[in-house]
């Protein structure tokens, strides 16, 4: 029968690798501490019980003997008699102990030893064998933890990257840690090369000194430059050259011969150093973004749409609250040796979500907001569009068929309560909401036949787990924004998207106005929600259509790396536009779906009928 030590030596050794193996693999809150403070008393414990043999038998056998009668003294000596001095009369008795054991030789049950953790019965040598794998185990999870904050915190990182580009201008961000001038070398590529010209940060003068203030990033904004037209570009810093090229926006309403007849841009959310795990990768190492980069050439997209959790400064573990741990986060990506490659070529754009403040953020402008923004801002607000209002973190901007709104639905949202439909909740506030349905309702430019509404959170209420944190716990708002996309699109013949992140699933839902309500069904609200771009997938479904208001299309949950492009076309002889969307899982395309703007006129079908692919 097991001893009490081995039943628990045995359970924390199997919860520990379980629980490791899940941590490593998806990142939940770790048990791995508290059960190896189980796992390594009890194991020492059982292993003193190790041993070659065990006893299989016993045996004490008592033979008695007689020996000498009481008075016999012919042969006995007076030390004789004086031993049984005090006897009674008769004959003495001898008593012959022998004790026979009978050994077994042990086996060592190497396969139970290693898949339990069990102490072996008879080798240390496969007890320790087992012990060190657990022990392994254990140092893997303090590896995720702690190898990068302590041996990377990147405070000499030097960076350039391409962020927002419109049709006359671009923003580059830079990081230069060092009194050292930043240049920016760009030039349009012609068959016949041009003069290259130069933008200069002069931050060797102490006048112009890049400080802790912006954690030393800087935008080096280019000027003048001309419409849709393909840059290359040299950014010169103290530690290396980054070289790239970017593609400057059409006109409003218009869509480049450059890239075939085709407005492409691509999105997605979430992304995790080293997830899965794999020892041996660096650091720093992104798996999923080599997906991306190797489909940027074919693609050709005018920029990533990257729709928050950028960092995860509470995954596995919070390490500090400060502005310095935030910015650390930040600085960690841009040195990545995974970064370059989906950088160089592709510039980007990007909205906050939780993970870069705190899990499930909802506490408006308190706690660790501060800190957090600080680094968002500098990293990347700075980079951003211009905001719609000065100071504010939700952005809006035209080029080509399409407009966009990038919310923030973090830092002006009301706390989560339980009931969806309460409608003193916000997750935008009042001034970006009013802001957001008027740019709903104001006519777009001539030639511009999309909308598309960027959330860092889902839209749909489908996704039951965790709903309270998404659009689903904010219905009343949703639905406000849902009627003013349904009236414009009814009037305008605008079609209006709405592209999400967040749940590390992929999912797209059309939002069908009601039945026999002043809408048509071709005016159709359509959200394509896709994540993650390097992070873990939900080993368990989440997402499931609950009515008619929300009308599944499409749900893939699986894969470590998802993204999307979405490319939108005006065919000729054509009122209508086309919307095309190509979901990329793990490095492979893997559904497309297209839809078009509604029609100038009622419609007469539902959800379903308004969209193919």
């Amino acid at each position: 029968m097991a001893s009490a030590s081995d039943i628990c030596t045995l359970i924390s050794s199997l919860a520990l690798r379980l629980s490791i193996w899940i941590f490593l693999r998806w990142i939940v809150p770790p048990l791995a501490i508290a059960l190896a403070a189980v796992y390594i008393p009890s194991f020492f414990i059982s292993f003193q019980d190790t041993a070659q043999y065990k006893v299989i038998s016993d045996e004490l056998d008592i033979i008695v003997k007689e020996t000498v009668a009481r008075g016999y003294t012919s042969s006995s000596s007076s030390s004789d008699i004086d031993l049984i001095e005090g006897a009674e009369d008769g004959p003495l008795e001898e008593l012959d102990v022998q004790e026979t054991i009978q050994y077994e030789k042990r086996e060592p049950h190497i396969l139970k030893t290693m898949l339990t953790g069990l102490p072996s019965p008879s080798s240390a040598l496969w007890s320790w064998a087992t012990f060190a794998l657990n022990m392994g185990l254990i140092a893997m999870a303090i590896d995720v933890v702690f190898r990068a904050p302590i041996m990377y915190p990147c405070h000499d990182t030097s960076f350039g990257r391409i962020g927002y580009v419109s049709d006359k201008s671009a923003n580059i961000l830079v990081r230069e840690p060092y009194a050292y001038d930043v240049k920016v070398h760009y030039r349009p590529v012609t068959t016949t090369p041009s003069a290259w010209k130069q933008k200069t940060l002069a931050a060797s003068q102490p006048e112009y000194w890049l400080t802790n203030d912006t954690d030393f990033t800087s935008v080096i904004q280019l000027q003048s430059l001309r419409t849709d037209t393909q840059y290359e570009y040299v950014i010169e810093t103290s530690s290396h050259n980054v070289t790239g090229i970017f593609v400057t926006a059409p006109r409003p309403g218009r869509i480049s011969a450059l890239k075939d007849g085709k407005y492409t841009f691509v999105h997605s959310s979430c992304i995790k150093p080293r997830v899965p795990y794999t020892p041996l990768q660096h650091a720093l190492e992104f798996p999923g973004l080599a997906h991306l980069a190797r489909w940027i050439p074919e693609l050709r997209p005018y920029f990533m749409l990257f729709l928050g959790d950028f960092i995860y400064v509470d995954v596995p573990q919070r390490l500090g609250k400060s502005a310095e741990v935030y910015r650390r986060e930040y600085r960690q990506v841009y040195a990545s040796p995974s970064w370059p490659a989906v950088s160089d070529n592709l510039p980007w754009i990007h909205v906050i979500d939780d993970h870069e403040i705190q899990n499930d953020w909802s506490a408006n402008t308190t706690g660790v907001f501060d800190a957090a923004y600080d680094a968002f801002t500098n990293y990347h607000a700075s980079a951003n569009p211009p905001p719609h209002r000065p100071g504010q973190t939700y952005f809006t901007f035209v080029q080509g068929p399409a407009q966009f709104f990038l919310m923030d639905t973090r830092r002006y949202r009301s706390p989560e309560t339980s009931d969806p439909n309460d409608s003193s909740k916000t997750m935008l506030g009042e001034t970006q909401l009013s802001d957001l349905l008027s740019w709903i309702s104001t006519p777009t430019p001539s030639g511009v036949h999309w909308k598309i509404l960027i959330s860092s959170i889902p839209f749909t209420k489908n996704w039951q787990f965790g709903s309270e944190d998404t659009w689903g716990g904010y219905l009343s708002e949703r639905r406000k924004i849902l009627e003013a996309a349904w009236s414009m699109s009814t009037q305008q013949g605008v079609g209006v998207v709405v592209l999400s992140g967040d749940r590390h699933e992929f999912a797209a839902t059309s939002f069908p106005p009601p039945k026999d309500s002043q809408w048509p069904v071709g005016a159709s609200v359509h959200e394509f929600s896709t994540s993650p771009l390097s992070m873990f997938y939900l080993p368990f479904r989440t997402y499931g259509e609950i009515d008619e208001e929300d009308v599944c299309i499409k749900y893939l949950p699986d894969g470590n790396s998802k993204f999307g492009a979405v490319e939108i076309m005006a065919p000729n002889h054509s009122e209508q536009s086309l919307l095309n969307y190509r979901l990329f899982v793990d490095g492979k395309e893997t559904w497309s779906h297209v839809i078009s703007t509604p029609p100038l006129r009622d419609g007469s079908k539902r959800a379903k009928d308004a969209v193919w692919g």
